[in-house]
């Protein structure tokens, strides 16, 4: 297999002066960021928020807390949501009056979300407010929402259409996934600072979040895809498919039952107008050659993040291949 063809020539093209933009969903992109963060002083992260959801009456951006709280080092990784060190006794009184508690709130990450709506409901944008909270829990990287509007995914199942988080976490994914919606796409724009974030960038990696209800939503929003498609950036994407399963959570399910193959090349085939590069386990190594028929580079190496140390392990074979470092 042919190596990777390095990135665009310029000056001064490294990792310590490296442009960076990674789009990001919950987990995985929270990793990769964090990987990301001690190798490049401009990192931005773009973030799906499609599936923020109000419960109690407070709006809740989950994949935007996951990529904070990891980059403030304060993330629980052992849950692979919340915080750290969580206690619960707010949720337990919620229960004790009838209210539902599905959707597991933190004491303390409670505060986020009760910060997030005051600030929201006095006109702030979420853009703006996602720069406070960071902010004040010390996170250096920018992190952008993908939209101040509104946008919600509703997955339509056999037991009909559900909003996002009621398939996800109410009913664990387990419903079959025949189609998904992005209620409230056409009002939307991509949030200041989003498309400069592509144009400008020297590399942007796609992060290995489900590319239906992760990636999909921000690629979704106009303008978002074709300033991605335009950019003159090196555009790394990691498969979150690793030997026919997903590294984290429905994205193999997905992929069957919305007709595609369930490997790193279905997800390349869903990603050819916008990537360089694909990133894919030595476990797919096979698949390398049908991916470049595509018209895409390969890059074969260890995809998995395996524990905290990993990250930035993975991060820096990225800016290797992007010729950043």
């Amino acid at each position: 297999m042919p190596p990777v063809t390095p990135g665009p020539e310029g000056p001064d093209r490294s990792a310590a002066s490296a442009v960076v933009t990674l789009l990001a969903g919950g987990v995985g992109g929270a990793k990769l960021a964090h990987g990301f963060a001690p190798l490049t002083p401009d990192l931005t992260v773009v973030v799906n928020t499609a599936d923020d959801v109000e419960l109690h009456g407070l709006a809740i951006s989950p994949d935007l807390d996951t990529v904070m709280y990891t980059l403030a080092g304060i993330a629980n990784t052992q849950a692979g949501w919340g915080l750290a060190d969580e206690t619960y006794a707010t949720l337990e009184a919620l229960g004790r009056l009838g209210e539902d508690t599905w959707f597991t709130l933190g004491d303390r990450d409670l505060a986020t979300h009760i910060a997030r709506t005051s600030r929201l409901r006095a006109g702030a944008r979420l853009s703006d407010v996602t720069r406070a909270l960071s902010t004040a829990l010390g996170v250096v990287p920018t992190l952008l929402p993908m939209t101040d509007e509104r946008v919600a995914t509703l997955v339509d199942t056999p037991a009909g259409r559900l909003a996002f988080q009621d398939y996800f976490v109410a009913r664990g994914h387990r419903d079959e996934v025949l189609g998904i919606v992005l209620e409230g796409l056409e009002h939307a724009r991509p949030a200041p600072g989003v498309v400069p974030a592509l144009s400008d960038a020297d590399l942007v990696v796609i992060a290995p979040s489900n590319p239906f209800v992760s990636i999909g939503p921000i690629l979704a929003v106009p303008g978002i895809r074709t300033a991605l498609a335009q950019t003159r950036a090196r555009r790394i994407g990691v498969s979150p498919v690793v030997g026919g399963q997903a590294i984290k959570g429905p994205a193999a399910a997905m992929l069957a039952s919305l007709g595609h193959e369930v490997s790193p090349l279905g997800v390349a085939r869903l990603y050819t107008d916008v990537l360089d590069v694909l990133c894919i386990d030595h476990a797919d190594r096979a698949l390398a050659p049908a991916i470049e028929d595509l018209g895409l580079e390969v890059l074969v190496t260890d995809a998995v993040m395996h524990d905290e140390a990993d990250r930035p392990r993975f991060a820096r074979e990225l800016l290797v291949a992007a010729d950043l470092a």
